[in-house]
């Protein structure tokens, strides 16, 4: 990201636009909207520039420093590149901020689209790659947020210090989220603004008289790294937490969608490596969750597979915490799609095996023989270390050398790899990735198949 996106406060502050043409009109047309004192420096302004007097301060010159002594922002919006340049050093001069329309590069922030609910509004930028998709989002949001929320946002405002009756933290955002999502719009609907205020007073009333909440855990299925990938459950509850303890393997892509004022902990593991004690992860869900949080647990893949799900459970319904788990999308599906391969087919395996290749007490022993069986397919998570341990298991048990491998590094994440194996290069293969990687034992990549076919055609 080059530009962070702030909301500047303009209230009475100065903004000067150098040019009076149709650059300058359309940053004006927006500047309007705003507390802003606005000049306009140049010797031809247009028309429909001049009817926005005396909102508008006009001065027929160009710009000049004195006009720029107590500038906020200044705009270069002439189309002159050397008179831009020009006003440009000026601002800079005087310690302003400088746009420069139409030039990204000499510019010091950009303006973005925006969908105005004042005092809600959406700022849409692009970094100025794409600006027809700035329009694009801003058409999209148009049409989906109502015109009357703005009149329910200055409602709300007018009430903060009234609702600072209820306790910070989750009643006050219950009392509001209530508000926002179905009592202020029907009331909006029904009696207009003065029906909104009296529904605020009837349902400020309400929460007061309701017990303090319950905290709770939700474990909350991530998936494999992709944010798509998760339920609509899965994000809704993400984006309701007041507590997010999350696992080494989630993405900072899905950790994006928690609320920002989210406390967020990691108690990440890694095998052979640093790692959270299991005791410290109940400590802290029962904790944040006793002081009547609504706390998510977050992990990788699915929340029941490998995961310690069971442990973890156990410790809340000791201690009379309630909880619910949100199932997702575990790693060996993930993987399986990615090289366009089925876990199980008609003809080829009649059962599909997820295992671990690691238990309490280090390397997990198997069902060897039935793991080495022709056509067996297996997900083999966290396996990568212990790859040369699983093949002479394998070999020993009368597993082919050729079987086919797949090693899927990263599954669903921008940055997956995809390497195809035997089991007779499994160590060296798993050795050379850097990343979490699920196993997939008895599965080749289609694409590898369709060269193998290709090349038995060629002979």
């Amino acid at each position: 990201m080059q530009h962070f996106p702030v909301f500047l406060d303009l209230a009475r502050a100065n903004v000067v636009i150098g040019g009076g043409g149709e650059m300058a009109l359309a940053k004006l047309r927006l500047l309007l909207k705003t507390e802003a004192q606005i000049t306009i420096c140049a010797p031809d302004i247009a028309p429909e520039i001049r009817a926005f007097t005396p909102r508008v301060t006009l001065v027929n010159r160009p710009v000049l420093a004195c006009d720029l002594s107590a500038a906020r922002l200044v705009y270069a919006a002439t189309g002159n590149e050397n008179e831009d340049a020009r006003i440009a050093a000026l601002g800079h001069a005087a310690g302003a901020l400088v746009n420069i329309v139409d030039d990204l590069e000499h510019s010091d922030f950009i303006t973005p689209a925006i969908v105005d609910r004042d005092p809600v509004v959406v700022a849409i930028g692009t970094e100025g790659a794409a600006p027809v998709l700035a329009r694009q989002i801003k058409a999209q949001l148009e049409s989906s947020l109502p015109p009357s929320l703005g009149v329910l946002a200055r409602i709300g405002k007018s009430f903060r210090k009234m609702a600072e009756a209820l306790p910070q933290g989750p009643r006050r955002r219950a009392f509001w989220a209530e508000y926002y999502d179905s009592y202020g719009p029907r009331a909006f609907a029904r009696s207009g603004e003065d029906g909104v205020a009296q529904t605020l007073d009837d349902l400020l009333a309400q929460h007061l008289e309701r017990p303090s909440p319950i905290g709770h855990v939700d474990f909350v299925s991530a998936g494999p790294g992709d944010p798509e990938l998760m339920t609509l459950k899965a994000r809704n509850l993400l984006d309701r937490a007041d507590v997010v303890i999350h696992d080494r393997l989630v993405t900072p892509e899905i950790l994006e969608l928690a609320r920002r004022e989210a406390v967020i902990i990691s108690v990440g593991k890694e095998g052979f490596g640093p790692s959270t004690a299991q005791e410290v992860i109940h400590a802290l869900m029962i904790e944040h969750a006793g002081q009547g949080a609504h706390v998510v647990r977050l992990k990788g893949g699915d929340a029941s597979v490998f995961g310690r799900l069971d442990e973890e459970i156990a410790a809340l319904e000791e201690v009379g915490i309630p909880w619910q788990v949100v199932p997702g999308v575990t790693a060996a599906s993930s993987a399986a799609a990615s090289i366009g391969q089925s876990l199980t087919s008609r003809g080829r395996n009649h059962a599909l095996r997820l295992v671990t290749a690691h238990d309490m007490n280090g390397y997990a022993d198997q069902d060897w023989q039935g793991l080495a069986e022709p056509g067996a397919v297996t997900a083999l998570y966290m396996g990568k270390r212990a790859a040369r341990f699983v093949q002479g298991r394998l070999l020993m048990h009368g597993a082919a050398p050729d079987m086919p491998v797949t090693l899927v590094e990263n599954a669903s994440r921008a940055d997956q790899q995809i390497v195809g194996a035997t089991l007779a290069t499994l160590p060296q293969k798993a050795a050379a990735l850097g990343g979490p990687a699920v196993i997939l034992l008895g599965l080749a990549p289609r694409a590898a198949q369709q060269t193998l076919t290709l090349q038995e055609v060629a002979k």
